[in-house]
C-alpha cells in the first residue's frame, strides 16, 4: 500500500488549498480514508475521514471551511481547504486502512509522508 500526498503549499490566511492523496497497491476492502495533521512537538490528530457511502466526519476546527472527498475510481483522496487560518500551518498526511472509520490515529494502518501547508 502507497499513499502520495500532494497539494500543499503556502497560502496567505483566508485563502484555499486543495490536497490530493493518491493510493495504490490497496487491497483492504474497506474505502475509508481520512485526513490528518501533526505540528511539531504536537500529537497527529484527525482532521477528517469519509467512507464507503461517502459520509464524512470532520474535527470542529475545521467544520464548515474543509472538505473531504473521494476521486471516482475511490483511488484519490482529496482535502479541499477554505478559508484558512494560520493555525493550520503544520504537516497534513493521508490515511487509509481504517476499521471503523474514525477520527483517531489507532483506527488508521497506512499513512503517507505527509505535505506541508503554511498559512
Amino acid at each position: 500500500v502507497q499513499l502520495v500526498e500532494s497539494g500543499g503549499g503556502s497560502v496567505q490566511a483566508g485563502g484555499s488549498l486543495t490536497l490530493s492523496c493518491a493510493r495504490s497497491g490497496y487491497t483492504y476492502s474497506s474505502y475509508c480514508m481520512g485526513w490528518f495533521r501533526q505540528a511539531p512537538g504536537k500529537e497527529r490528530e484527525g482532521v477528517a475521514v469519509i467512507d464507503d457511502h461517502g459520509l464524512a466526519k470532520f474535527a470542529d476546527s475545521v467544520k464548515g471551511r474543509f472538505t473531504i472527498s473521494k476521486g471516482n475510481a475511490k483511488n484519490t483522496l482529496y482535502l479541499e481547504m477554505n478559508s484558512l487560518k494560520p493555525e493550520d500551518t503544520t504537516t497534513y498526511y493521508c490515511a487509509a486502512g481504517s476499521r471503523w472509520c474514525l477520527l483517531r490515529t489507532d483506527d488508521f494502518g497506512n499513512w503517507g509522508q505527509g505535505t506541508q501547508v503554511t498559512v
